[in-house]
């Protein structure tokens, strides 16, 4: 399913494929991946739980949510993350929504 990859330490916001939370993990890089709604059409922004305790370089935010450090992917939900769909946003309205810190 299509899902959008923030990553702070080069300023990058790309669309990418995923299969499950598991590829989430993966691109994220740490199991303890937490989620936040994003967006009023049911995408949720999925960071690592521990960013800040773990000093990761680089630093996002989305609209009003809690800055985040290291890599972000953003994808549908339709019941809180609980299973997984296409990302609503495209990359265009994302970037304007996104500050890099």
């Amino acid at each position: 399913m299509k899902a959008i990859l923030i990553t702070p330490e080069n300023q990058s916001i790309e669309m990418i494929d995923i299969a499950d939370h598991d590829d989430i993990k993966k691109i994220i890089g740490f199991d303890s991946v937490i989620s936040d709604a994003c967006g009023s059409q049911g995408d949720r922004l999925y960071f690592d739980e521990d960013c800040f305790l773990r000093g990761t370089e680089g630093r996002f935010q989305v609209d009003t949510l809690v800055p985040v450090a290291g890599k972000g992917v953003i994808v549908g939900s339709s019941d809180e993350g609980v299973s997984l769909q296409d990302v609503a946003d495209d990359l265009d309205s994302l970037s304007s929504r996104i500050k890099f810190l």
